[in-house]
């Protein structure tokens, strides 16, 4: 098993992993996310390869101060083998490498079984609400 940011021509595994998650949105193309988050000089795309085949998936960035984690998968195949664990610290890691002070991430209120997961590696509820605006 090798955790490693993922090269171009796994883009379209890292997508087809998100859309098998449950990760994806309309307004949101997941290839160019992957293609941004790659050329970028503060963020990534972690994968989790073994046996020639991509598992799991996080994306990282920071600000300097604040990292973020976004598009944590693992296919579903390979879930309860602790690959979750292991692409989220492997996240942290990278963060906390390029001088990231803070991990945070955001879960939908409804995927309850994933909030579950995050609280039982040490995440807690930041009390706070996201807002958003497009830039379109």
């Amino acid at each position: 098993m090798e955790i490693h940011p993922i090269t171009p021509d796994l883009i379209p595994a890292a997508a087809a992993l998100w859309h098998e998650a449950g990760l994806t949105r309309p307004w949101n193309d997941p290839i160019r996310d992957a293609e941004g988050a790659l050329a970028g000089p503060t963020s990534t795309v972690l994968g989790l390869v073994e046996a020639g085949t991509l598992r799991a998936t996080a994306m990282a960035g920071h600000d300097g101060h604040r990292g973020w984690i976004y598009y944590v998968a693992v296919r579903e195949a390979d879930r309860g083998r602790g690959l979750g664990r292991a692409i989220i610290e492997a996240a942290e890691g990278w963060l906390a490498t390029e001088g990231a002070l803070k991990v945070q991430l955001m879960v939908r209120n409804t995927n309850t079984a994933v909030i579950d997961f995050y609280e039982r590696l040490g995440y807690e509820d930041a009390e706070v609400t996201v807002l958003g605006k497009w830039l379109k």
